[in-house]
């Protein structure tokens, strides 16, 4: 297949989780930048199941490339082994050009993104902070809906990156030749924050009253259990959070503004811009 990625209007980028907090982006801003978008999920769009081998020929190919954004945790095994197999069938369909969401810090993380690499894809792995948007889209949203954030961050600070940002970063990625091939970006928001005060944050731009109550990783687990989440979910979350959320990725990364040519977008603007739309209303 033509390398077009140095003239995006000719480039087709198949997006995966298409309906999804990062995919949903990616896929406006490569439409803004003038790419042709094969909007992939498993409800709508281009057909495609991370769990359903049979639907991802049909959705690679003729794609020039690929953003690959796994649905629940790319530091999962079973994202390891879907990831790799995907790049390689890709890669076999001619879809050379991948790009690849991932967390920062999260070292069960890696043997995902080797994967990728080992696959003979001319690849980029996006190492994103916390979202923003976890607390707007997703299982933090109903307790802020309810007036209390219970979640086992304690007082740990943490960059938060909108969504929005990523996707930029994404389709840099894709339209930049191979300027971002073979290189691990990590991209965070502009400042640090404790959960408690991207809660006060929230509080502000909606006017309300919400509280954050920080518990350990195994109380957050139960609570878990107690809506019933899968006991292994349970347990690779809690092994999640109390290596994630232990300060590690208390500090800054550059990525945003050296690969954009600007600042990062700040929590503040996420939270007004959010409770204008109405994400936090009971």
């Amino acid at each position: 297949m033509t390398d077009n990625t140095a003239h995006p209007g000719g480039m087709t980028v198949l997006v995966t989780g298409a309906t999804g907090r990062t995919g949903r982006r990616v896929a406006e801003a490569a439409r803004a930048a003038g790419l042709t978008v094969r909007a992939a999920s498993r409800s709508r769009g281009t057909r495609f199941d991370w769990a359903d081998r049979s639907t991802w020929a049909d959705a690679l190919r003729g794609a020039d490339a690929a953003y690959l954004a796994y649905p629940t945790d790319v530091g999962s095994p079973a994202a390891t082994e879907a990831v790799g197999a995907l790049a390689r069938e890709a890669v076999g369909l001619g879809v050379r050009r991948l790009v690849l969401l991932s967390s920062r810090g999260e070292e069960p993380a890696r043997p995902t993104e080797e994967a990728l690499k080992a696959s003979g894809a001319r690849w980029t792995v996006v190492r994103a902070a916390w979202f923003a948007q976890n607390f707007s889209e997703g299982p933090l949203v109903e307790g802020l809906r309810h007036g209390e954030l219970v979640f086992p961050a304690g007082e740990v600070r943490e960059p938060f990156i909108d969504v929005r940002d990523i996707a930029d970063v994404v389709v840099a990625a894709l339209t930049a030749g191979d300027r971002y091939a073979g290189e691990d970006l990590d991209i965070s928001g502009p400042r640090l924050l404790t959960f408690s005060e991207a809660v006060a944050e929230i509080a502000k731009a909606t006017g309300g009253e919400l509280t954050y109550t920080p518990v350990t990783a195994r109380q957050y687990g139960d609570n878990l259990t107690g809506f019933g989440v899968p006991p292994e979910e349970v347990e690779f979350l809690v092994d999640l959070f109390e290596s994630l959320l232990d300060g590690r990725n208390s500090y800054l990364s550059d990525g945003v503004q050296r690969i954009l040519g600007r600042a990062a977008r700040d929590f503040t603007a996420f939270a007004r811009q959010t409770a204008a739309a109405g994400a936090w209303k009971g």
